[in-house]
């Protein structure tokens, strides 16, 4: 990788990444860029990720797939092999400041600009904890403790300070969540622009969608109340179609297509693609996540009609924190001043 096209290196862990890759390149130009996807193992996102691929070719963008989760020898083979091309890179394109594994190869870059696009929800937490200079930790997690978090430390700090700005290095972060001002930091606002210039406004069905979500999985959320709350919402909405979230598991999924009757979709690319693609539903309705902020952007120029649910406390699990359950309410109410998105029945 020693053509131009190394200059700008972005790296990408799942479909929306690179889906948020694809909008930043459209709304900055930086010509001809390198996408390396680092695949997770579970096979709809690797599926996602592969179609986001095609695509991100089509764009003119040069796309490598490196396998780095595996065994004990699979990541340092592969952080080897990408040790050369982060050191000459100008620039640096990443979606989650979260992950270990992109804080290892931030501890291995060279002095470049950064920028941080959208992997979801999470960059509201990032920008709010880069400001007050925390460890990055995700918001429906505790704090790290013990001895491999110990061990760990030295590189979360340096990804910390990469992240930062500083003499020769910029850092924007190009996204469509409301963030907190971070000083030294450019915010470029994602309007979808590329969605919408690739795909015509979708036909809409004239009935409601339904969004899922992976709280339960995350073990926000717990199970049974959620499976009986969609089902009422499958009733009061009309709802015929479940667009399941990549991370949901397949027997959930079968639980919700019995106590519901809805019709269970895995879609074959990020949401926001397949809303724009269509045909969709006249009303799509969501529980707290990226899309109630997403889909107003994508969906602008037709008639659809958003609904964000609020989660009530009794779904909540214990392991649960008053920090993780103010953080959904936050999406929520954000996206409702931001975009007038009407409120699930209670």
């Amino acid at each position: 990788m020693s053509d131009a096209r190394s200059e700008t290196l972005a790296f990408a862990e799942s479909p929306v990444q690179l889906l948020n890759t694809l909008e930043w390149a459209h709304t900055s130009g930086p010509g001809a860029f390198t996408v390396i996807i680092l695949p997770p193992h579970d096979p709809t996102s690797r599926g996602q990720l592969r179609r986001m691929a095609q695509l991100a070719r089509d764009s003119g963008c040069r796309v490598l797939w490196r396998e780095a989760r595996g065994g004990a020898v699979t990541p340092s083979r592969a952080l080897a092999a990408l040790a050369g091309p982060l050191r000459r890179a100008r620039r640096l394109v990443i979606g989650d400041p979260f992950s270990h594994y992109l804080q290892l190869l931030l501890s291995m870059a060279g002095r470049c600009d950064i920028v941080v696009v959208d992997d979801g929800t999470a960059t509201m937490e990032f920008t709010a904890q880069l400001s007050r200079g925390e460890r990055l930790v995700r918001w429906h997690r505790p704090r790290p403790r013990g001895p491999r978090s110990v061990l760990f430390a030295p590189v979360a700090r340096r990804a910390v300070r990469r992240l930062s700005p500083a003499a020769g290095r910029t850092v924007e972060v190009f996204t469509v969540m409301p963030v907190k001002p971070v000083r030294g930091i450019t915010v470029t606002a994602n309007t979808f622009a590329w969605s919408r210039s690739h795909f015509p406004p979708p036909r809409l069905t004239g009935r409601a969608d339904l969004v899922g979500t992976s709280l339960v999985e995350t073990g926000v959320l717990h199970e049974d109340r959620y499976i009986a709350e969609v089902a009422v919402l499958a009733r009061e909405h009309t709802v015929t179609r479940y667009f399941a979230h990549r991370k949901e598991s397949g027997e959930k999924l079968r639980r919700l297509a019995a106590a519901a009757g809805l019709e269970i979709v895995r879609p074959d690319l990020p949401l926001e693609l397949v809303a724009r693609r269509g045909p969709i539903g006249s009303k799509i309705i969501s529980f707290p996540s990226t899309v109630v902020h997403t889909l107003p952007h994508v969906l602008a120029d037709t008639e659809v009609e958003v609904v964000v649910r609020d989660v009530a406390k009794t779904w909540f699990t214990d392991r649960v924190t008053e920090r993780a359950s103010g953080f959904l309410a936050e999406v929520t109410s954000t996206a409702r001043g931001a975009h007038g998105l009407q409120p699930g029945s209670q």
